[in-house]
């Protein structure tokens, strides 16, 4: 048995007072882009993963927990078989790989700002991205996604938001507000869905959640939390669901199911009709939370984490 002391641990904050400890094996890459200090490093339980800014974004052991989830719930939410997709971020390639699952999507745009990000991931993560980026249906952007959203014309049946949370004031702060949420329901069709990952969900964190949760509630007609436990975060991870006609709390089990068997090419390791039930029946302290939360993020009051 191989003793702690031989290992280089990774510790990452996940809050001012809490962290969460990896091993590492080996560090493939590390260095600063334009935009953010990028890790990608072979953790001893978990594989590869990747961390920008010091928070690690998703490892081989698990990351189709985290992508299933932020990615299934929308799509199988959509009315009808969706044939469009929006991917705001998603530096691995991995949520692009979720979306092109389901046959009926013929086009996949990805607009991520940070470029050496995403051709790191290309080289070092084939497993996470497996050959997304090289889909024929996939065109990938490296631009300011709010700009993006504000000159096109073109409409999709769902679109994701996989960005880091906002740590200092900046541009990806405009990612988390009433007016981008209302830009990304304006390029939705008719039955188009949103989903995005919302920060952490544990007791004492609930704040970034709730306050996206409410400022969407602004935005969109229908909207849903739910969460699941991501083992490498350390922590439950909330994920929200914005759509303009369909409730996905509405959507029983067997339901779920008939869907993914209907839309999806493969199968599923994570996500099904009854992870579905369970994701969206949040505890009841987040229930209260989400209750008891006022605050709406905008551009002129944005929200940073701390």
């Amino acid at each position: 048995m191989i003793s702690p002391q031989s290992y280089k641990w990774f510790f990452e904050t996940t809050t001012a007072v809490e962290g969460h400890m990896h091993a590492v094996v080996r560090t493939l890459v590390e260095t600063q882009t334009k935009f953010q200090h990028v890790e990608i490093m072979v953790t001893a339980d978990y594989g590869k993963a990747l961390v920008l800014d010091g928070r690690i974004q998703s490892s081989q052991a698990d990351e189709f927990i985290y992508h299933e989830a932020l990615v299934h719930p929308g799509l199988l939410a959509t009315e009808g078989p969706p044939r469009s997709a929006l991917v705001i971020g998603g530096g691995e390639g991995a949520t692009l790989r979720e979306i092109l699952r389901y046959p009926s999507i013929e086009r996949a745009v990805m607009v991520d700002i940070d470029g050496e990000v995403v051709d790191l991931c290309k080289q070092h993560l084939p497993e996470m991205h497996q050959g997304a980026f090289e889909d024929r249906r996939t065109e990938l952007r490296h631009e300011d996604a709010r700009a993006y959203l504000e000159k096109t014309a073109e409409r999709f049946d769902f679109i994701t938001v996989d960005l880091v949370e906002p740590l200092e004031a900046g541009p990806a702060c405009l990612l988390f507000t009433r007016e981008f949420y209302s830009l990304v329901r304006d390029r939705l069709t008719p039955g188009g869905t949103m989903t995005m990952q919302a920060g952490m969900t544990k007791v004492g964190e609930l704040g970034f959640y709730t306050a996206i949760h409410r400022t969407l509630r602004e935005v969109f007609p229908v909207v849903a939390g739910y969460q699941t436990y991501v083992s490498c975060f350390g922590t439950p991870w909330g994920f929200i669901l914005a759509s303009k006609k369909i409730d996905p709390c509405r959507q029983l089990a067997p339901a779920v199911d008939a869907l993914v068997a209907e839309r999806l090419k493969g199968t599923l390791g994570y996500w099904d009709g009854t992870t579905h039930q369970h994701a969206f029946a949040l505890p009841k302290h987040v229930r209260k939370a989400l209750g008891e939360q006022t605050r709406i993020v905008t551009d002129a009051h944005p929200l940073i984490l701390t």
